[in-house]
C-alpha cells in the first residue's frame, strides 16, 4: 500500500537538551499529545509561520532578532 507523500513519515534521530525536552514534554501533556506529536506539531506550525513571513518582510526581521533560549 502506497501512502501519499504528505502521509508518509521520516524517522530522524533528534538530540535535545534536558531543559528543552522537559518543556516540550510538559506542553505535550497539557495538550494531550505524545512528545513526538508535539514536536511534529511545533515544527509544522513553525514552517507555516515562516511561509507566511515571506509575504511580510517585517515578520522576517523580527524572526531574525529572536534569541533561542535552549542552547
Amino acid at each position: 500500500m502506497n501512502l501519499p507523500e504528505d502521509k508518509t513519515k521520516k524517522q530522524i534521530p533528534l538530540r535535545l537538551s534536558v531543559s528543552l525536552w522537559n518543556e516540550i514534554a510538559s506542553w505535550a501533556e497539557e495538550d494531550f499529545r505524545s512528545l513526538n506529536s508535539q514536536i511534529e506539531y511545533l515544527l509544522s506550525e513553525s514552517v507555516k509561520r515562516r511561509k507566511k513571513g515571506r509575504d511580510n518582510s517585517e515578520s522576517i526581521c523580527l524572526a531574525q532578532e529572536e534569541v533561542w533560549p535552549y542552547e
